[in-house]
């Protein structure tokens, strides 16, 4: 196992530098100069030209990377043009927003989406079954601002129950902190849910029509032994597959719901960036949610191997 995980970090290296490339090279593609934006309203040439030196930013773009490639391995992302803070500190105070906002949202998702779709599959044809596929639907089909600003009139605004907006962070008030982060995780669990209802229930759909299910339930087994034990186990892979990539979609994809929402996190930050152009936060943001795509796609195959012991001595 610990050969297969040294295999699958040393491959993942040419994927992050062709994503830090593609990121680099797009973002000097963007129209706009950062050097206006930061150099006022007067814009004395002088003042330009002193911040063109010193962020670099005349040397010839390849020089640039390369730069700042060297930069990031020694874990350096740069200065951020708009704030002058080092990035890495900004994605430090960031990160643990989004994650906490992520791990909440696929916590709701998993205990929405996954019973449901087990009961949609062994009920098949049946009311609850349709009933499950509508709600599923219903929660892919809803764009998420609508929904977080319905929610924030109802529960905010009319019952008074939950704050309209802000984080507060765990440390200053744990309570607090769950509150402003109901409301937010809902939104975003309730579209994954109906994905994870979705691929759970085909996937159930599949193991259920398959012998030893019909073996298991003519030995005179329980229902529910025969559902969770045989069943669920041997249909886990795709749900697995399907949980790790929607974890690593939250981490970067959550832009509109914490615009919505005002949470601190890397949503809000990348689209303040991409409106500044701060290309070294921009950066920063985009490898980061890179990097956590290729650690999750390697737990996937982790908990591949945990579930099922055919895969273990595979390459």
């Amino acid at each position: 196992m610990l050969m297969f995980i040294l295999r699958r970090l040393l491959s993942a290296i040419p994927t992050l530098v062709l994503v830090s490339l593609f990121v680099f090279t797009l973002q000097k593609l963007l129209p706009g100069d950062p050097v206006l934006a930061m150099a006022g309203e007067e814009r004395d040439p002088a003042v330009m030209e002193y911040l063109r030196e010193k962020y670099r930013l005349n040397d010839p773009i390849p020089v640039q990377y390369v730069n700042w490639l060297g930069n990031v391995l020694t874990g350096d992302f740069g200065i951020s043009l708009k704030t002058d803070q080092p990035v890495t500190t900004l994605l430090a105070s960031k990160l643990p927003v989004t994650l906490e906002l992520a791990v909440l949202a696929l916590l709701i998702a998993l205990l929405i989406g996954i019973p449901t779709g087990i009961v949609s599959a062994v009920r098949k044809g049946t009311a609850v079954d349709y009933g499950a596929n509508i709600v599923a639907l219903s929660g892919i089909s809803i764009p998420h601002f609508w929904l977080g600003i319905l929610l924030i009139m109802v529960f905010a605004v009319k019952l008074q129950w939950l704050p309209a907006s802000g984080f507060v962070t765990p440390g200053e008030d744990l309570g607090q902190n769950l509150k402003t982060l109901v409301l937010p995780a809902f939104v975003l669990g309730a579209g994954l849910s109906g994905v994870l209802m979705r691929h759970t229930r085909s996937a159930m759909l599949e193991v259920l029509r398959t012998d030893y299910v019909r073996t298991a339930r003519a030995k005179g087994l329980f229902p529910h032994t025969v559902i969770l034990k045989h069943a669920l186990r041997n249909a886990l892979m795709p749900i697995v597959t399907l949980t790790t990539l929607l974890f690593g979609e939250l981490l970067g994809g959550a832009v509109l719901t914490e615009q919505v929402f005002s949470i601190p996190g890397f949503g809000k930050m990348i689209v303040d960036a991409v409106f500044n152009r701060d290309y070294s936060v921009v950066q920063g943001v985009v490898l980061c949610v890179a990097i956590g795509f290729l650690l999750l796609n390697l737990l996937a195959d982790v908990l591949y191997r945990m579930i099922n012991p055919r895969l273990r001595n595979a390459l």
